[in-house]
């Protein structure tokens, strides 16, 4: 199809061309012709005169809509899309023209989007995901020999969300303005304990190897009609001071429906999204790729509560299942599960007696609560709410000395606070596996405690068979499990595996596509491996999630040094808002860049900072300017110190220089790596 009455033109912010390009050559492979490449354009006039004509000649006007598009007020594709606005004043009602695509989390309720733009329907098509389903789509509205749909039609042609990751979503006129996704540090995502657990696992990491072509990382997984997403319970209590119980309820039935191997739950990273928001669940539904939405309603009044539960068919809106059950609070485990049955029920799905808990009545109540405190309180991810968190578990443990969920939840809390520096290493990842040892033992079907462990033999122990040993275990308890995929990915880079850790991080990400550490991850790894390009789109990708996340710039720095862009890096890292972080990343793009002094002067600024807790990042930029002996006198110190930034010696690209060096090799058997 090369005629020019059949041509496609992509418009996007320049910040986008990656995803631009990548769409481009999926459309072009299908033998459609795209107007779009850069070099095929010219500033000036000219270039001018060339987008009016494309835009006036296309046939499908396709904007990429983002966080970038939303961030930026003035933009040359703000131009493209009004010309796009203009032509379709001039067209039939039932002419099929403008073809949204939405690349990230990116809120359509509140885009800055011509409204025309709304009257249709929009596609998301995340970064990584596979274009079949969005090219077949263009495909039928090119044909000659197919009837044009109407403007009406056309809002319902997007294919539902799949294995390729696409979902179609229907934008509305703003009335609600929606939650930001993972605002400071993911605030509304990163409340479960799997979440806190996947900050546990982050270090401050680096990645080895030459650039190799590069594929988009594919993330997806198949989704069909037994999938369903819990959205947060409302609290409709007098003092409306139960909110994070609505929240744990919620969460509560969305794993014990995961327990349940026939379903596809949507994770609660994503569900979660739409708290506060007064969105229709068919739209969640097509959002979420979801066939079931689970809505409900708690009210608390002393040791009494009443709860609601409703599941409604996403595909018309139509209620399948309602109940409401007045309880006493010590019986919540039991209305989660009978609710869960009861929802399982209503999908016609069949629950093996191994895929129900049968929790029963609380133990002690009041230790329950804690509990749900506590995970509340983690949502702010600050210090403050970490120290609060871990007291609330430790109260959870003293009044119920059997709860070993708050065992496990203390143990990944107390690991990721060591990491971060908010505990001291040896007593704080004595104490995290203290209390993961606990929560076993309390109940040896948990499978995220035996993940925190391996993360304490991968980061502190150094015992790599050990840490395999933990996440097989974990995974023989939950084969479907985030948060092992994520230590095993973790485990493989530690290894210089990096196909098998980009397996496990792919299939972590499949799970739950919006946890902004899980794309730090492969990010890591695709730059270990050497697939820069794709390690940059997955670096960006974290700040679209989550853009005030900790260490995203410093390794979106690393990236851009490798790619040979020092100078973006120095101007990247600028913006990076933990100090250590921001002075390696300057240390070497300014040393990259030619900028001895400046380098010389941030390399001294961080050894005054973290001489004592983070020597491996002192001697990853001594390396990264040909010192060797600078190099190996401070990973010697970051052994002794046991510095948890060490199973990452493989990984870091900035050691490159000195892997030659027979000390290297000394140091590798020294850590028992191969």
């Amino acid at each position: 199809m090369t005629e020019s009455s059949r041509a496609v033109f992509l418009s996007y912010a320049s910040q986008d061309a990656g995803a631009a390009e990548r769409i481009a050559n999926a459309l072009r492979a299908a033998g459609i012709e795209v107007w779009f490449d850069q070099s095929e354009l010219r500033g000036g006039d000219a270039w001018d005169q060339k987008i009016r004509q494309q835009v006036k000649g296309c046939h499908l006007f396709v904007p990429i809509i983002s966080a970038n598009t939303q961030a930026r007020e003035e933009g040359y594709f703000r131009r493209e899309w009004k010309l796009a606005i203009d032509r379709t004043n001039d067209m039939a009602e039932d002419r099929a023209f403008l073809l949204p695509i939405v690349i990230d989390g990116a809120s359509d309720l509140d885009a800055r989007v011509p409204e025309k733009f709304r009257e249709v329907q929009w596609t998301r098509l995340l970064v990584g995901a596979n274009t079949d389903a969005f090219v077949d789509r263009v495909r039928r509205l090119l044909s000659p020999d197919a009837a044009t749909p109407s403007a009406a039609n056309v809002r319902y042609l997007a294919p539902p969300s799949s294995a390729t990751g696409v979902a179609s979503t229907r934008s509305t006129p703003p009335a609600y303005r929606s939650f930001v996704p993972w605002i400071v540090g993911a605030i509304l995502l990163l409340a479960t304990l799997y979440l806190i657990a996947d900050k546990f696992v982050v270090s401050r990491h680096a990645a080895p190897a030459a650039e190799t072509p590069a594929t988009a990382p594919t993330h997806a997984e198949a989704v069909g009609d037994k999938s369903i997403a819990v959205l947060p319970f409302t609290d409709m209590s007098e003092r409306h001071d139960q909110e994070y119980f609505g929240d744990g309820m919620a969460e509560e039935i969305l794993d014990e429906l995961a327990r349940i191997r026939q379903l596809r739950v949507i994770s609660r990273t994503s569900s979660f999204q739409y708290k506060g928001r007064n969105a229709d669940v068919r739209s969640i539904g097509r959002e979420l790729g979801a066939r079931y939405i689970v809505e409900g309603t708690v009210r608390r009044a002393g040791d009494q509560i009443r709860v609601t539960a409703k599941l409604v068919d996403a595909a018309d809106g139509s209620e399948r299942w309602v109940e409401r059950f007045d309880r006493k609070f010590g019986d919540v485990f039991n209305v989660q599960d009978q609710i869960a049955a009861s929802l399982a029920r209503a999908m016609e799905v069949s629950m093996g007696a191994s895929e129900g808990t049968g929790r029963g009545t609380l133990r002690v109540p009041a230790a329950y609560e804690a509990y749900l405190r506590a995970r509340r309180e983690s949502d702010g991810f600050d210090r403050k709410g970490f120290e609060t968190a871990v007291e609330l578990y430790r109260e959870a443990l003293r009044l119920d000395p059997q709860f070993a969920r708050a065992a496990a939840a203390l143990a990944n809390l107390q690991g990721y606070m060591v990491n971060w520096g908010y505990l001291p290493v040896e007593s704080g990842f004595a104490d995290a596996r203290k209390s993961a040892e606990l929560a076993i033992g309390l109940d040896p079907s948990l499978a995220d405690p035996h993940d925190a462990l391996a993360s304490i033999m991968i980061m502190h122990d150094w015992d790599w068979n050990a840490a395999e040993g933990e996440i097989a275990k974990a995974g023989a308890l939950e084969p479907r499990n985030h948060l092992t995929e994520q230590v095993a990915a973790q485990l493989a880079e530690a290894r210089g595996e990096w196909g098998e850790a980009r397996r496990h991080i792919d299939a972590a990400i499949a799970i739950d596509p919006l946890i902004a550490i899980d794309h730090y991850f492969s990010a890591e790894i695709r730059l270990a491996a050497g697939r820069n390009e794709e390690a940059e789109t997955e670096a960006r990708r974290i700040l679209e999630i989550s853009p005030s996340y900790a260490w995203a710039r410093y390794l979106l720095a690393k990236i851009l040094v490798a790619r040979g862009r020092p100078a973006e890096a120095i101007d990247v890292i600028q913006t990076e808002p933990d100090e250590e972080g921001r002075l390696y990343g300057t240390a070497v793009a300014q040393f990259a860049a030619g900028q001895r002094a400046a380098s010389d002067n941030a390399l001294q600024r961080l050894t005054a900072l973290a001489a004592n807790d983070w020597a491996f990042g002192i001697a990853a930029v001594h390396a990264s300017r040909g010192e060797a002996d600078d190099a190996f006198r401070w990973l010697e110190r970051a052994y002794s110190q046991r510095d948890a930034d060490l199973n990452l010696l493989k990984a870091n690209r900035q050691l490159d220089r000195v892997r030659s060096d027979a000390r290297y090799a000394a140091f590798l058997r020294k850590m028992n790596l191969p």
